[in-house]
């Protein structure tokens, strides 16, 4: 049985706090695991939550600062130490690199795994496979930074009344499906499309319109919103969204299941950015991100 969610490891902004870990997120698509922003003490936060070194097949930096990348050390390193079996893919900007580097073998330890490094130098896709598209969109942060998306093919829903109308039923529904006509039916005369599912992690940035691109749609994003909308002049001087922004981008993408996230230890209160964002206008699924939660992606419509 596939499973979609996505688990949070971690919730804090620059500086973390009793309660929130640095950043750490770790997306489950079916058999494969994405691991986002690997900051600080990410190692024992997935511990925490049941995440192994196995489940992880890619890695995912938007930016290289400290609390979205220095954990990244410890977990290329348990890589190893844990011998995935798999081939493992790391994504982050590539004008980083030389922090990558550094990060990569910032002490000694013994290869085993390969870790395939894919910089991403310009939008554009970054993976395509049978379960999945990744690509990257540029944002707007003092340093480079990219927003990751995940989009599922299409496929095809089969309608049970028009398939018995044809009198199409048991191994021959199959057979329709393969090979796209059947006695004279086709496929699209019993069938209709489902839209895959679209996902999209959205960190450190103002408003641009790589957040517009990576939040369209979606049925799960993932958005930091480091500031409340009174402190609106420090997240645009620092390169962050505030709640109520980021609640506006997901009302206007037609966002079926928003999370907040990357929140500044200066607040102690997360029922206000529940109640900013709901100010804002957004009035799908709503959930203010908690260390070792975890989210399910939601169920196709």
């Amino acid at each position: 049985m596939s499973v979609r969610e996505f688990v949070v490891l971690g919730t804090a902004s620059q500086v973390p706090t009793r309660h929130r870990n640095h950043n750490g997120y770790l997306l489950r698509w079916d058999g494969e695991g994405i691991l986002f922003d690997p900051g600080e003490g990410t190692q024992r936060q997935m511990l925490r939550a049941g995440v192994a070194a196995h489940d992880i097949n890619r890695i995912c930096v938007t930016h290289f600062h400290g609390d979205h990348s220095l954990g990244l050390a410890g977990v290329i390193q348990r890589i190893n130490l844990d011998r995935v079996p798999h081939p493992v893919t790391a994504h982050f900007p590539a004008s980083g690199r030389r922090f990558f580097d550094r990060l990569r073998y910032a002490t000694a330890y013994r290869e085993t795994v390969r870790l395939a490094e894919k910089p991403v130098a310009a939008d554009g896709v970054l993976a395509d496979t049978p379960s999945y598209t990744l690509e990257a969109r540029k944002l707007s942060h003092p340093v480079e930074a990219y927003g990751y998306r995940l989009t599922e093919p299409d496929g095809r829903r089969m309608l049970p009344e028009k398939l018995a109308a044809h009198g199409i039923a048991g191994p021959d529904v199959g057979r329709l499906q393969r090979e796209g006509a059947l006695n004279g039916v086709t496929l699209d005369e019993v069938s209709e499309v489902r839209r895959g599912q679209r996902f999209a992690f959205i960190m450190d940035t103002r408003l641009c319109d790589g957040v517009h691109a990576l939040a369209e749609g979606c049925d799960l994003l993932v958005i930091e919103s480091t500031f409340l909308d009174e402190d609106v002049r420090l997240a645009t001087e620092h390169g962050h969204l505030t709640a109520g922004q980021a609640a506006r981008v997901a009302a206007d993408a037609g966002v079926r299941h928003l999370v907040l996230t990357h929140f500044s230890q200066r607040y102690s209160d997360p029922s206000e950015f529940e109640r900013q964002a709901r100010a804002a206008g957004f009035e799908g699924e709503l959930t203010i991100a908690r260390d070792l939660m975890r989210v399910p992606v939601p169920k196709r419509t």
